[in-house]
């Protein structure tokens, strides 16, 4: 405990073993490929347990963090971002060592890619089934150009559509969040109906927590890529996607101060370390993470009941809490705080972490 001086990422091992096993084992029995994305994680320990536990295809949000697992030995990686075509240059490096998988939403992409592709790339079409950030619509003319452009090509291959139902994180209950999945699934079948006949090999890949947390089955694609499912957070709780039980990480942050008198206290660990990422919980309040104790060993309680993060700067942040809980914190103690996001969180935290 004594040696955490600094907001500190506490991994929990067994958690995270729980959480791969568990979603590796629904896309087992649908007989999919089970595409993990590491965007959540960057971690090359966690990848490590993926390695352990049969995952050999990953997803990543970058050609850097491709590279970076590749360096590592991953060497089928989709990069679940519409190409950065001012990175072509370590596109054709990285290209030339591994299976690279890329994401294209434009003919003008793809067109740049058949003229400084120099080793074989699979590309995917990105396919907006309603999430409406980036992506074709399924009806885009657009598609099929795409298509015939990839095919005339001698290192450019069609690898198939992948599609983000990132709108799953606006729904209201487990019910909509399902209905979103089988909206996106009937959507990206009808394309493979169309498209089939003339280019047979190609797959359907489906990515986002909540919906493959909550789904029974699989049927209708042929990979999945969730990504935040290892570590979870109070987002996907609220959602439904997971349990309390099921959030593998906290972040540790030392107390700094106690105000008795308002009932709070303020930590270090503020919006540089646990993003501004915030949910509104019944009551109206915006919540930016859960209050929890740790024990020696650093692993966490259930949440401390009432005591919610409030507020953010840049590095601080104010808890409110009950007076008889309070009193049990002094300046110099640890906290932990089970984060709202934790892409964000393990991304600001991915330098100063603890494997528990």
């Amino acid at each position: 405990m004594k040696s955490i001086t600094h907001p500190t990422l506490l991994i929990d091992q067994t958690k995270v073993v729980n959480n791969i096993r568990r979603m590796k084992q629904k896309a087992d029995v649908s007989g999919i490929v089970f595409r993990p994305h590491f965007k959540t994680h960057q971690n090359h320990q966690v990848a490590e347990i993926f390695r352990n536990e049969g995952v050999k295809k990953i997803t990543v949000s970058s050609v850097s963090m491709a590279t970076g697992f590749a360096a590592q030995g991953w060497n089928d990686i989709t990069v679940a971002f519409p190409v950065n075509l001012r990175e072509m240059e370590e596109i054709n490096r990285l290209s030339k060592n591994i299976r690279l998988n890329l994401l294209v939403d434009s003919g003008f992409s793809t067109l740049f890619l058949l003229k400084h592709a120099q080793h074989p790339l699979t590309i995917f079409i990105e396919i907006d089934t309603g999430y409406h950030r980036t992506g074709l619509v399924p009806e885009d003319p657009e598609i099929e150009f795409i298509i015939n452009e990839i095919s005339s090509s001698r290192l450019l291959t069609f690898g198939g559509f992948l599609t983000h139902a990132g709108h799953t994180y606006q729904a209201r209950g487990q019910a909509e969040i399902l209905d979103i999945m089988d909206q996106s699934r009937k959507q990206m079948l009808e394309l493979k109906h169309h498209h089939e006949r003339f280019h047979p090999e190609f797959i359907l890949s489906y990515g986002d927590t909540p919906s493959c947390s909550l789904a029974s089955h699989f049927n209708g694609f042929d990979e999945i890529r969730p990504g935040n499912f290892v570590y979870y957070d109070v987002m996907q709780f609220h959602l439904g996607a997971c349990s309390l039980e099921d959030i593998a990480v906290a972040a540790a942050c030392p107390v700094v101060s106690v105000m008795k008198e308002r009932g709070e206290m303020a930590i270090y660990g503020g919006a540089v370390h646990l993003s501004k990422e915030h949910i509104v919980a019944d009551q109206g309040f915006k919540l930016f993470g859960y209050v929890v104790r740790l024990d020696r060993n650093l692993h966490w309680s259930d949440p401390i009941p009432g005591a919610y993060v409030y507020s953010l700067s840049q590095e601080h942040g104010l808890i409110k809490m009950s007076e008889k809980e309070l009193v049990t914190f002094k300046p110099g103690d640890l906290v932990g705080i089970l984060p709202v996001h934790s892409c964000l969180t393990a991304d600001l935290l991915k330098e100063k972490f603890l494997m528990i």
